[in-house]
C-alpha cells in the first residue's frame, strides 16, 4: 500500500532528514517527497500494505512540519 501526504515541506535538505527519521522509526517504509509538487507530496510504501499514518503525522510535527493524508 502506498499513502499519500500533503505537505509544508519544502528544503530538499529537509526532506532526505526526515525521510532517514521515516525509516528508522517504521522498519520497511519506503519514504520519498515529491517537492516539485504544488501539495510537497510525501509518499510512504509499505510492505505489510499498511501504513500508520498518525505514526508519520506526529512524526513530522515533532520536526515542525505539517502533514495530512490525501483521499484517493
Amino acid at each position: 500500500m502506498v499513502e499519500v501526504f500533503k505537505t509544508n515541506v519544502e528544503d530538499h535538505r529537509q526532506a532526505e532528514r526526515l525521510i532517514d527519521q521515516i525509516h528508522q522509526s517504521f522498519r520497511g517504509y519506503r519514504a520519498n517527497f515529491d517537492l516539485e509538487d504544488c501539495d510537497n507530496i510525501l509518499r510512504i510504501k509499505s510492505p505489510s500494505g499498511w501504513v500508520e499514518a498518525d505514526g508519520v503525522i506526529t512524526l513530522l510535527l515533532n520536526s515542525g512540519f505539517r502533514a495530512e493524508v490525501l483521499p484517493d
